[in-house]
């Protein structure tokens, strides 16, 4: 089944069918029920809140990815999540900006899970490393830069270091679903807000606090 699938339920302005997006998300995540709603998936998660806010038909493969084309304001979005599994995100992602030919610098953004950040904690940033997270890793490797928008969502972190491969293969605990269902509700607000007004309001939106907190 495929990941958007489920929770297009209604239709909004529907762009036109052969549009070209203005504007790339991507949500990382490893695709199979035997994942679904894993730590690693919240990505996955955020491009679902989207779709379903934003739906205008049924999702279908292309680059190696489920995808939806939506309308975001006054945006073509193409909505992508990689059926690559997370290690190989960036097959997906660069074959999709290099087909319609977009700039990552300002035209991608991309949606995973952070071990170091505490759960549901979100971050957006405008340039970074992969941080030991393996779709973007995959990704800035594949595209050759590192320069493009990505928004984290904290997912914790277990006490040793040998159990990160089974912690983030996980679903989350009960008591962490409240915290992190409305994180996946800020992110999705995020991602819209980056498509309409751009990276840096975002980050000053959704970061706000961060070096009061350090």
């Amino acid at each position: 089944m495929n990941v958007l699938n489920a929770v297009i339920n209604f239709f909004c302005r529907k762009p036109k069918s052969d549009m070209k997006p203005d504007k790339i998300i991507v949500g990382l995540g490893n695709p199979g029920a035997k994942y679904k709603d894993t730590r690693h998936n919240v990505g996955y998660m955020v491009l679902a809140e989207l779709a379903a806010r934003h739906a205008a038909g049924r999702p279908n493969n292309r680059f190696h990815a489920d995808c939806l084309d939506v309308a975001i304001g006054s945006k073509n979005v193409l909505l992508l999540c990689p059926t690559t599994y997370m290690n190989l995100s960036g097959t997906s992602v660069a074959e999709a900006v290099r087909f319609y030919k977009l700039d990552p610098k300002t035209d991608l953004f991309v949606v995973c899970d952070d071990l170091d950040l505490p759960v549901a904690k979100i971050r957006v940033r405008e340039t970074a490393g992969s941080g030991g997270q393996k779709g973007l890793k995959d990704i800035i490797a594949k595209l050759g830069v590192q320069d493009f928008a990505r928004l984290r969502i904290g997912i914790g972190r277990p006490s040793s270091a040998d159990q990160v491969v089974d912690f983030v293969l996980t679903p989350f605990r009960k008591d962490e679903r409240v915290e992190i269902d409305l994180a996946i509700k800020n992110a999705a607000d995020a991602a819209q807000m980056w498509v309409e007004r751009g990276c840096a309001e975002t980050m000053n939106k959704y970061n706000a606090g961060e070096k009061k907190q350090k």
